[in-house]
């Protein structure tokens, strides 16, 4: 056996997936939970469960003494953080070392050059892996306005510490630059805790595409293929698929080399994603490394047949990977996110009880949710219910498949993206293959949904 009890530090659907992993490899599971997740599909299948705090995130799943402490109080050996929340939080990882737990994720050291954008940048700099022109690190103001003037406008100022969209700005001439620089420093040190600032060369039109990958302990790599994720909104994925429409073999071969190397060269173990960009010509440039398990890791489950959870805890254990180099792939895979937002509201998030939850069936069709009949979808969290994931022979047939699960989808009591999902997975331009990370925006005067009632 791996280990014999396991605690599962997050809630929703990523909890009910990591726990079913568990019990799979014949491990208990511990949840914790908020007061307003009492209730949670993910606290009923747990072996064990410890209320760790009110509904605020910060008082509750944020907590780090608080969810230590309910590990270390159910006698689990392992914490697997899920994604999210403290996911990549190093000062976690070291927490759960100091009390004798094993963190499943990269070591606290790792997480830590890699968190900083501009630190893993210079880390792939000397794996030779390709980057977008920009600064080589942080950088005072006079130093960026340099650098913007020698590579030219656009360009787009991030937060070293950032994630998510926060912090920040694109800049599309230079009499712009200094008020963006304030703004984004500004909301990155609010968000963050750092201001600091890098600047890069807007890729545009440009493709966002990442590599999963898979480490041990004992120097070997697994990779795992590609997601395609351009299609996006604020910075956030809303439907991802693989492989990639915009790779030929030879980019996809030139990605996972590079991405091996970088895993080599930084003594990485886990599950990590390698995230890049693609240009006008499919050239790639890395922008970050996510140290974690991501919110579309089905997609490449569908595809090679792994299972990147169970994985991840084997690793954690010091077990080998059976599987190294490349991992085979079979056919063709889309998820799609099911949001609790109102797409036609500007996706204003859309908590409430949801009345009915139906989801699909039939072959090559997966749903990871926590959400039953009456579930209540608080305020507090992540407006994600639900994923739905397909696969098929080749791309147009899982595209079909994917149309006809989300018919056959049912979630009422809430608006949720469901029609907005139709709506792209139908138009012409996702089915062409050739659309970029402004697809939204672009068609957004074509798109049902996005029209106000």
């Amino acid at each position: 056996m791996v280990f014999e009890r396991v605690l599962v530090a997050n809630r929703g659907e990523i909890a009910v997936r990591v726990i079913r992993a568990l019990h799979e490899l014949g491990i208990e599971a511990v949840a914790v939970y908020s007061t307003a997740d009492s209730e949670a599909l993910h606290v009923r299948l747990a072996d064990q469960a410890v209320c760790i705090g009110p509904p605020a995130a910060g008082e509750s799943y944020l907590r780090i003494p608080s969810v230590v402490a309910a590990a270390v109080t159910t006698g689990c050996e392992a914490v697997h953080p899920g994604y999210g929340f403290l996911a990549e939080n190093p000062a976690f990882a070291r927490a759960c070392a100091d009390n004798d737990l094993v963190f499943v994720g990269p070591s606290p050291e790792v997480m830590e050059r890699l968190g900083d954008k501009a630190s893993a940048k210079a880390e792939m700099r000397a794996a030779d892996v390709p980057l977008v022109p920009g600064t080589a690190g942080s950088a005072p103001l006079e130093e960026i306005r340099e650098a913007a003037e020698a590579i030219g406008f656009p360009v787009m100022l991030k937060a070293t510490a950032g994630g998510g969209g926060k912090g920040m700005r694109l800049v599309d001439y230079p009499d712009g630059l200094d008020d963006a620089f304030a703004a984004a420093a500004a909301e990155a040190e609010a968000a963050f805790g750092d201001g600091a600032l890098y600047l890069e060369k807007v890729v545009a039109p440009a493709r966002h595409v990442e590599i999963q990958v898979l480490c041990d302990r004992h120097g070997n790599v697994l990779t795992l293929g590609e997601r395609e994720c351009s299609i996006q909104r604020r910075h956030q994925k809303l439907v991802e698929e693989s492989p990639s429409p915009a790779l030929s073999p030879e980019t996809r071969e030139e990605m996972e080399t590079a991405v091996e190397r970088a895993c080599r060269t930084l003594g990485y173990e886990g599950a990590g994603t390698f995230e890049f960009l693609l240009g006008l010509e499919g050239e790639p440039y890395f922008i970050e490394v996510n140290c974690r398990l991501q919110v579309e890791h089905p997609v490449t489950e569908m595809l090679t047949g792994v299972d990147i959870v169970r994985e991840q805890v084997r690793i954690a254990a010091g077990e080998s990977l059976a599987v190294t180099g490349r991992a085979p792939r079979r056919g063709h895979a889309i998820e799609i996110r099911i949001n609790a937002e109102d797409p036609a509201r500007g996706f204003v998030p859309s908590p409430g009880v949801v009345e009915r939850f139906r989801p699909p069936l039939g072959p090559g069709v997966r749903v990871d949710t926590a959400v039953e009949d009456g579930t209540t979808v608080p305020p507090y969290y992540d407006s994600l219910i639900a994923k739905l994931i397909v696969s098929d022979d080749d791309r147009p047939a899982a595209i079909e498949r994917a149309l006809r699960a989300l018919r056959e989808l049912e979630v009422t009591g809430i608006p949720t993206t469901r029609e907005l999902a139709l709506d792209v997975l139908g138009s012409d331009g996702f089915r062409s293959g050739a659309y970029s990370t402004g697809y939204l925006e672009e068609m957004e005067a074509h798109l049902p949904s996005l029209r106000p009632a």
